[in-house]
């Protein structure tokens, strides 16, 4: 999967916007909160927050998938887009991110977001 392909399936889900809080190698993706981080600087990786739980799993399964770089180690995830992860997963756990995300937020917050979900 390329940055190009994450970068557009994110901005698809409501609410969420682009932005560069760091540098210009460094998009962020937020919908309230970031849910997902990229680094454009080969190797390409993204950052996507995650269960604790699961986080482990997947570093266990996957070597592409480390413990989240500058990031909570206990509930981020780095990924390197080396082709070792298939599509699909890595779309699963990127809507994983944005769950985590918006559920954290305040009702308020959430329905202003979702246009009133």
């Amino acid at each position: 999967m390329t940055i190009y392909e994450i970068q557009q399936y994110c901005l698809t889900k409501p609410g969420v916007t682009e932005y560069f809080p760091f540098d210009e190698d460094t998009p962020c993706y937020k919908a309230g909160k970031i849910f997902l981080l990229a680094n454009l600087i080969p190797p390409i990786s993204i950052n996507l927050k995650c269960d604790p739980e699961k986080a482990i799993e997947l570093r266990e399964r996957y070597e592409s998938v480390i413990p989240g770089y500058h990031m909570n180690k206990k509930h981020w995830n780095t990924i390197y887009l080396d082709g070792n992860i298939p599509k699909r997963e890595i779309l699963e756990w990127i809507d994983h991110s944005y769950d985590l995300i918006i559920a954290s937020l305040k009702k308020k917050e959430r329905m202003e977001l979702l246009g009133g979900e």
